[in-house]
């Protein structure tokens, strides 16, 4: 089986690899200028980030199995990356508040000889925030390194009324649709290292 090499830094993208079973991996973030890259859509552009990170670790481990993902948060039409400072962060969740907003992964899979490619996408309703909640919130640090200016599997919790999609997409990899490609790539997830009853 090749080597897996993880193309991103993210701390919530490693523990949700180990969740279905792949432990055994490299980390190799990718140097891709995600400002240079615009698709025609949100899903578009969410998947152009993921193929170029990938492309660009393949580079350089050819022999590896590589994973990319890019996730993006989209209000009205309007992407919202991640924030500047503590006042684009708190202009953010101001306008997420009370409203549905989307939440996309764009994933890329590549091998030797393969690419595979695909998305998730989730809608996420916050209920109303208030200017308090969201100095807390902002004081915590949870907001600074985060498309959107939050994340769903830390304090942010307490603002989300409800989703409809994978919840694992909004943390950032979806899980399931992953895992689908990944089998076809050879990779074992944790079920298939786990020893069935009686069988030996």
């Amino acid at each position: 089986m090749a080597e897996i090499i993880l193309a991103s830094a993210s701390p919530r993208r490693r523990e949700l690899l180990e969740q279905i079973g792949i432990t055994d991996y490299r980390v190799v973030p990718s140097e891709v200028d995600e400002a240079s890259v615009c698709g025609a859509s949100p899903a578009e552009t969410a998947m152009l980030l993921a193929r170029a990170k990938a492309r660009a670790v393949a580079e350089l481990e050819p022999a590896a199995v590589v994973i990319a993902a890019d996730t993006v948060v989209v209000l009205d039409g309007t992407v919202l990356g991640k924030p500047s400072d503590r006042q684009e962060a708190a202009a953010m969740l101001a306008a997420l508040g009370g409203r549905e907003h989307t939440v996309i992964t764009g994933f890329v899979v590549k091998g030797d000889k393969r690419e595979v490619s695909d998305y998730a996408l989730t809608r996420v309703v916050f209920r109303r925030i208030t200017g308090a909640e969201i100095a807390a919130y902002l004081a915590t640090g949870e907001a600074d390194d985060k498309a959107g200016a939050y994340g769903i599997q830390g304090k942010a919790a307490i603002f989300v009324e409800r989703i409809e999609g994978c919840y694992f997409n909004v943390v950032g990899l979806p899980v399931s649709a992953l895992a689908r490609v990944l089998a076809g790539f050879g990779v074992r997830l944790w079920w298939e290292r786990t020893a069935l009853p009686g069988g030996g």
